[in-house]
């Protein structure tokens, strides 16, 4: 059997044992969840789980990259999707709030999971934040070519947005400023647009 067979083939119980897991996370939190409690539901032994993945650790990671893909998905449509360079923007920072506060917010066993990520340096969470400026790059960088931001480094004004609506985006930033209702994402990108059209530090 060839690796790109046997990958195919493992692909469908690995997404079982992850959606399942997110599920058991949600639920109970992901440090109570065993992976004789994702077995059980799944009506598998330990021991299958373990053919698929390493370690719980590697679910954990699994299930937080699962979560951060959808958000990359969604911020990935609306950066090459219609739309001005400067409604894409305003689209992917104001939208990606959204779904971290639905996945990490809403949800504080979830959030636990995420805390740990941070904590811990999980390699997943550097990955998913370059992803993300790749595509706010790309957008400023259409806008630049356009006329609509002034002429730069794409790169680091991308860098400087995100850094500049981390708050929108972090999921512990989030809860520590949710008392602090100014500035919101609408008006911080709005100063990212005021300064992007300028030139400013680009």
């Amino acid at each position: 059997m060839s690796e790109t067979t046997e990958a195919l083939r493992d692909a469908e119980p690995r997404a079982r044992i992850v959606a399942t897991a997110e599920r058991l996370f949600r639920e109970i939190g992901f440090q109570k969840t065993t992976v004789a409690d994702i077995a059980r539901e799944l009506r598998m032994s330990p021991a299958n789980v373990y053919r698929f993945f390493g370690s719980k650790a590697e679910i954990h990671v699994a299930v937080a990259g699962h979560l951060m893909s959808e958000v990359e998905a969604a911020a990935q449509q609306i950066a090459f999707g219609p739309g001005s360079a400067s409604e894409r923007l305003r689209a992917l920072v104001i939208g990606n709030e959204k779904m971290n506060a639905e996945r990490y917010l809403a949800d504080r066993k979830l959030h636990d999971m995420v805390e740990a990520a941070l904590d811990e340096h999980w390699p997943a969470i550097d990955a998913h934040i370059d992803r993300i400026d790749g595509l706010i790059e790309s957008i400023i960088a259409a806008g630049m070519v356009t006329g609509k931001f002034a002429k730069g480094d794409p790169g680091l004004a991308a860098r400087l947005v995100h850094t500049a609506c981390i708050r929108f985006c972090h999921p512990r930033l989030m809860v520590e400023y949710a008392d602090r209702p100014e500035p919101t994402s609408a008006q911080m990108i709005e100063f990212c647009l005021a300064a992007l059209r300028a030139g400013v530090a680009v």
